[in-house]
């Protein structure tokens, strides 16, 4: 595992690539200047050039990574951790759609299954009365819809729908034919770590070395998603924060997210209204989470996160614009 430390932007992170003093991180605006490998800390230019952590990201479903994604959330669910009920029936669901692509959404991400900690399995068929109506609604008026489910038959149909991404939270491991399927459409996915499973995955989750555990369980089903015939150039990842990790598993990953770049695919962060937040502040419920959210996105854009996947778009499209504007400083 490499780690870029002392990672650094705006005018310094300039002169230091100028002056061959740094790398860049992963087409981001930032640069790191150290690296922690195996063999201790070393100068971030003993890596080559074409080192993963270094180059640029190829263009991803349609979008070529060179400002931050905002990826905005739609459950269409009565059982979902922040927002379930609020948008449960279709109508609802493609009102708030649209007031997210209003407020900056670049993807909409649609989900009919609750995977929050403890929530129980929705039938199959249920899932797909949920999101279809929604997914062709929204579509239909050009917005970019990433189907979030685990289940193939899912995928298949949100495909149909006109989804052009595929997000699951098992890393295509929660159905037998989702690798294949997946494949089969040549949509784009997103592959999430999750250990467990959603019903028990916060019952005393255990990592020797979460960060180490995480790189290497995604580069594993990177591999998989490969072989079954899914190119890399359409393969993002997701650390899965809050799935099957405590608050320590959850800050260590945050604090040392741009390991993952040395996966050389496209990184999104997921951090939106979760239960370390409050755990972190006073408690508050989620919907009372917005400025930590807020607060661990612009982190990760700060670790060269290349995608946010947020519930408050309005909010993080304001703080994203300011963080921005002072890494081009």
């Amino acid at each position: 595992m490499h780690c870029p430390l002392a990672l650094f932007s705006g005018p310094a992170a300039r002169a230091a690539l100028a002056l061959g003093m740094a790398r860049p991180l992963a087409g981001s605006p930032l640069a790191f200047t150290l690296v922690e490998t195996a063999a201790g800390i070393l100068p971030a230019t003993a890596l080559p050039l074409d080192h993963p952590l270094t180059m640029p990201r190829s263009p991803w479903a349609g979008f070529d990574l060179s400002r931050p994604l905002i990826m905005g959330i739609v459950n269409v669910t009565p059982d979902s951790f922040s927002d379930g009920g609020d948008h449960e029936n279709a109508d609802a669901a493609i009102a708030h759609g649209r007031r997210l692509l209003a407020e900056g959404a670049d993807i909409l991400d649609i989900g009919g299954e609750s995977t929050r900690p403890g929530a129980a399995p929705v039938p199959v068929a249920v899932e797909i009365a949920r999101v279809v109506p929604v997914i062709r609604a929204l579509a239909a008026e050009g917005a970019v819809i990433s189907i979030d489910t685990r289940h193939a038959a899912v995928m298949q149909a949100a495909a149909e729908a006109g989804a052009r991404i595929i997000n699951d939270v098992t890393a295509l491991t929660g159905d037998p034919d989702s690798l294949s399927v997946a494949a089969a459409t040549g949509l784009p996915v997103i592959l999430m770590h999750i250990q467990g499973e959603p019903q028990t995955m916060q019952d005393a989750p255990h990592y020797d070395d979460v960060i180490g555990e995480v790189l290497a369980w995604l580069a594993q089903r990177i591999d998989a998603a490969v072989a079954a015939g899914i190119g890399r150039d359409r393969i993002a990842i997701d650390p899965g924060i809050g799935f099957g990790k405590d608050l320590s598993h959850n800050v260590a990953l945050l604090a040392r997210t741009a390991a993952l770049h040395g996966l050389g695919c496209p990184l999104l962060i997921g951090v939106s209204r979760k239960r370390f937040i409050a755990a972190l502040s006073a408690g508050e419920a989620p919907k009372d989470r917005v400025a930590g959210s807020i607060a661990a996105a612009l982190h990760s854009l700060g670790q060269g996160a290349h995608i946010l996947r947020v519930h408050d778009v309005a909010a993080t499209m304001q703080a994203v614009a300011v963080w921005q504007a002072l890494q081009s400083a």
